[in-house]
């Protein structure tokens, strides 16, 4: 059996003799992080209080929304399915980017909020914007690249997450 006579074997956040450039890694996805939650929180308000966006139609109204992009869609069963009921739809997307909003800026369930972050960003872009030429003109895919990075790695720093690994760790005599 070999040996390896490596001794930088320890983690560079386990030891106190970290340089700039093992924090700038350990913090380098709160920005993004901050910048999701708020930008969701924010979406997911914005359409809790405007009364004309859960209407079946009229203007602004998801329903009038879903069926402007109906034909244009990518997955036009997805629209269909979202204006069996509009107010719905909208409520559904409304609470669930609140809810990924609030995780990901708390980095609770970090990387299953990313995911739903992920999983909403997908719909918009498979539905809302899959239209936009070129494709970069629309926001969504952008959004859902951006949700990549924090489903991988989580929340690392300033987290419900790290504190309850931290919890853990100090619980079972610092082995985790």
């Amino acid at each position: 059996m070999a040996h390896s006579s490596r001794k930088d074997t320890r983690s560079p956040y386990l030891d106190g003799d970290r340089d700039w450039r093992d924090t700038a890694t350990r913090y380098a996805l709160l920005p993004l992080r901050v910048f999701l939650g708020i930008t969701f929180i924010y979406a997911g308000l914005d359409k809790l209080t405007d009364s004309s966006f859960f209407a079946d139609s009229g203007s602004g109204s998801v329903g009038d929304l879903m069926r402007t992009v109906r034909d244009s869609s990518a997955i036009p069963a997805l629209v269909d399915l979202a204006l069996k009921n509009p107010a719905g739809f909208g409520y559904a997307i409304a609470f669930g980017e609140l809810a990924v909003g609030i995780g990901t800026l708390l980095g609770l369930l970090a990387r299953l909020v990313a995911l739903g972050g992920a999983l909403i960003s997908l719909s918009l872009w498979l539905t809302v914007s899959w239209a936009s030429d070129p494709y970069y003109y629309g926001n969504d895919l952008p959004y859902l690249m951006a949700w990549i990075p924090l489903i991988l790695a989580g929340a690392s720093v300033f987290s419900v997450d790290a504190a309850l690994r931290a919890r853990r760790r100090q619980r079972s005599g610092g082995l985790r």
